[in-house]
């Protein structure tokens, strides 16, 4: 099997469709450890990576006012059960452009495999920008994933990232994203984990509201079981009148595991309004009764009610 191959396989298996990767149709970027294995632009879209000594630099310009008909797709990944990975991307979204990413990131087969992400975007006035991440890291818990982002929405942009690793193992995550929010701009952060065994999650959001009208939600669905630990700290800053800001953060904890939550809302203006919700605590009592009622067990009972919170 070719690494181009082995690399699609793995995406395939994080919950990726391969196919986008083989159309001339759709921009796309696969890169497997330092190595780009395969790069596609489609009018308005311009993807130029450069391999550094551990991963890949990538610089991805969306012209102003280009419309992207189907998503982009980048795939990630270390295919060998040990490695390091870095992947420094720069995204550029022009004045009225609407595009939309979809990413996965794959470690199939890890045992000691470190990936780190420091990326920095640039949400041209009026202009929208969705990030869609998924992660798979294996079964064994051995990856340390360190994703980093500074964004910057300008007057009118849209930012949109969801990050999401539910299925297999965690291993350690350090997840953290800050926002700069312009006048009438608006930034959406969710992350959604999975955790058992001995994995650590640490999620940091971070959104500031800097102009007048901007409005921010910071929202995170975690679960934990087994001897698993996970933090949440989700801060929001009113800067500018007439600012809206939530951070809403809800965590299930089972068995052994250790959840913690702390929400940050800050106002600077008295024309703001930044509001929070945290909650933590096992999954309803009432809905494990009904589902153990109509015959699951009561770890797959549990199972079905975490992963309907986290497709929420």
């Amino acid at each position: 099997m070719s690494d181009f191959e082995a690399i699609l396989k793995a995406y395939e298996r994080s919950g990726g469709d391969p196919n986008f990767f083989r159309s001339p149709k759709v921009a796309s970027l696969v890169i497997s450890g330092n190595r780009v294995l395969g790069a596609n632009q489609v009018p308005g879209v311009h993807i130029v990576p450069e391999e550094i000594e551990h991963g890949v630099r990538v610089k991805v310009i969306v012209e102003p006012e280009a419309r992207l008909d189907v998503p982009a797709h980048l795939c990630f990944g270390v295919i060998p059960a040990e490695g390091v990975q870095e992947i420094l991307p720069e995204f550029e979204i022009g004045a009225g452009a609407k595009a939309e990413f979809i990413a996965h990131c794959t470690f199939p087969n890890a045992v000691k495999v470190k990936h780190f992400m420091e990326a920095r975007v640039h949400v041209g006035k009026n202009a929208t920008m969705k990030y869609n991440e998924t992660h798979y890291h294996g079964e064994t818990g051995g990856v340390e994933v360190i994703p980093k982002a500074e964004v910057t929405v300008d007057e009118g942009g849209r930012y949109t990232s969801e990050f999401a690793l539910t299925t297999g193992r965690v291993g350690k995550l350090d997840f953290d994203y800050v926002v700069d929010v312009a006048a009438r701009g608006v930034a959406e952060l969710v992350v959604k984990v999975y955790g058992y065994g001995d994995d650590v999650i640490s999620v940091k959001e971070t959104i500031r509201l800097n102009g007048e009208e901007a409005r921010g939600l910071a929202k995170s669905r975690i679960a934990v079981r087994d001897q698993a630990r996970s933090e949440v700290i989700g801060a929001t800053e009113g800067n500018a009148p007439y600012a809206r800001g939530h951070v809403d953060c809800i965590e299930i904890v089972r068995d052994q595991a250790v959840a913690s939550a702390i929400p940050v809302v800050r106002v600077r203006d008295n024309r703001a309004q930044v509001t929070h919700e945290a909650a933590i605590g096992t999954v309803n009592k009432k809905e494990l009764e009904t589902l153990m009622a109509r015959g699951l067990d009561e770890e797959t009972a549990v199972d079905v009610i975490i992963r309907a919170m986290l497709a929420v």
